[in-house]
């Protein structure tokens, strides 16, 4: 990270991250060629073992190109406010992000898809919920073990009226 004093490392805060975003940009390669979508995920983050699952229909390109190179990078963002500033290269934006790389792989195990899809729900709903072998029958679930992980944040920056409150 080329500025250090934005990293987070405080696993608090870390966890407010993964708590408060909503979406994972997932990053693909096929055959060199990029490839990155948007979805929805749950995760564990047990020490510092974090793992997520991403849910989505049972075909797809998705999962052509994750059966071909398991390797996935990821990227999430929360928190942006826009701010402005005095010339064209002062404005900006505030945020926190996590990002990082992994291994992704498909579930099967009817099991684990039921624990996976009830901590998907649990992280994007705050609410507990159970799921039957026909719900977890339509759907596939991705499980990424990741590898390495960063999170930073860039604040707002202080103005003349902020830095006297």
């Amino acid at each position: 990270m080329r500025k250090r004093e934005r990293e987070i490392t405080d696993p608090a805060e870390i966890r407010s991250i993964l708590e408060r975003c909503k979406i994972l940009h997932l990053g693909l390669s096929d055959d060199g060629q990029p490839y990155v979508v948007p979805l929805n995920y749950g995760y564990t983050l047990d020490d510092a073992a974090l793992t997520f699952y991403l849910h989505g229909a049972t075909e797809g390109y998705k999962y052509e190109v994750i059966q071909k190179n398991p390797k996935v990078s990821f990227a999430m963002e929360c928190d942006t406010i826009p701010f402005e500033g005095k010339a064209a290269c002062q404005y900006g934006m505030s945020y926190r992000s996590l990002m990082g790389k992994g291994r992704a792989e498909l579930v099967t195990d009817a099991i684990e898809k039921q624990a996976a899809l009830s901590v998907l729900m649990k992280t994007q709903t705050g609410k507990d919920f159970t799921f039957n072998d026909k719900l977890v029958s339509i759907v596939n679930i991705i499980k990424i073990s990741v590898d390495s992980y960063s999170a930073k944040k860039r604040p707002l920056p202080q103005t003349p009226a902020t830095e006297r409150e």
